[in-house]
């Protein structure tokens, strides 16, 4: 006789299924996460971060370019009639996250480069208070002042470390092309299938970034001499195939599963795991861990978005899965992360 599922201890369908979302959603944030010490270990061998970015993005684009012309079935119109949207997705949220954060990582710690980063929302706030001219909710301005309060706590202007200004400029302009992206994203699409969306864009990303570098715009170079990683010296190829492998192919389709399974509301809200994960890896691989004053503003700067998420009068793109409204449905467009 066949055991029945339906017992007292059996867990519910849709409480199973939420269940093995949120997992799926975490492996997501644990392997976008890596990308930061990954790209570190490389850059302080000598690699550039837009040979970084390309390289990523190249692989990447290579492994998922086969299932997503069999998602494709042939039907091209669909490329033709979303190039703008897979376009702009490459060149904005592809090599331009990528790029700046890369950048910023080069100069500060991978935790701290991350929540300049992530303070895109707060960036869409406060455009769209300006542009409308109406006043954010309540939850919403707390939490905007919140993450204000952090960034400056993360930044430590009169600690003893000196925070590369540098590098917080190149992780603001992450920020700015993070919230541009969202944007981008914000319009239902049901015609372009998430993974075609991702490999488009990751073609015309590492497309850019080569383009730029054999016209001499940015600067180029790699090297194929032994990282240093978690202590260890390795092959200059393993945290290539990290970043490539985990930190976009892996994340990426774990990402979309996730937004898909739990919805973009509750997908944002266990993205904010993120941020958790790249400074627990920074620290196992790295070594780096920001200090007192910049984990309290890195706290400050979660429960900030936190607020924003939670304010149901106030239309913010999702940070994990899908730009779109709070209460609006999931949509079939690619996420976008590290």
């Amino acid at each position: 006789m066949a055991q029945s599922t339906s017992g007292p201890g059996a867990m519910p369908p849709a409480a199973a299924a939420g269940a093995s979302g949120i997992l799926i959603a975490l492996l997501s944030s644990a392997v976008f996460g890596l990308s930061g010490s990954f790209a570190k270990s490389l850059m302080e061998a000598g690699w550039t971060p837009a040979t970084a970015v390309a390289f990523r993005m190249g692989g990447a684009a290579a492994v998922l370019l086969v299932p997503a012309l069999i998602a494709l079935h042939g039907r091209w119109y669909q490329v033709r009639q979303n190039w703008k949207t897979i376009v702009l997705f490459g060149l904005v949220g592809v090599a331009g996250c990528q790029f700046f954060y890369f950048n910023a990582v080069e100069r500060l710690s991978v935790g701290v480069a991350l929540l300049l980063e992530f303070l895109a929302p707060v960036l869409i706030v406060l455009w769209m208070w300006f542009r409308t001219r109406r006043r954010p909710g309540t939850a919403t301005m707390l939490g905007a002042a919140a993450a204000v309060v952090g960034l400056v706590l993360v930044l430590d202007l009169a600690g003893d470390v000196r925070v590369d200004p540098i590098g917080v400029i190149w992780g603001l302009a992450a920020a700015v092309c993070l919230a541009m992206y969202f944007f981008i994203t914000a319009k239902q699409n049901e015609t372009l299938p998430p993974l075609v969306l991702t490999a488009g864009g990751l073609l015309v990303g590492a497309a850019s970034m080569v383009l730029l570098g054999l016209t001499g715009v940015l600067p180029t170079g790699f090297t194929t001499q032994d990282v240093e990683l978690a202590g260890w010296v390795t092959r200059w190829w393993v945290p290539l195939a990290g970043l490539v492998l985990l930190s976009t192919v892996l994340a990426y389709v774990t990402g979309i599963i996730a937004a898909r399974a739990l919805g973009p509301r509750v997908a944002s809200f266990v993205s904010l795991t993120e941020v958790l994960f790249a400074v627990l890896w920074a620290w196992l691989l790295l070594s780096e861990l920001p200090g007192a004053v910049q984990m309290v503003g890195g706290a400050l700067i979660v429960t900030g978005l936190i607020l924003v998420r939670t304010d149901k009068h106030t239309d913010v793109p999702a940070l994990g899965g899908e730009a779109v409204p709070l209460e609006a449905p999931p949509q079939t467009g690619g996420s976008r992360r590290l």
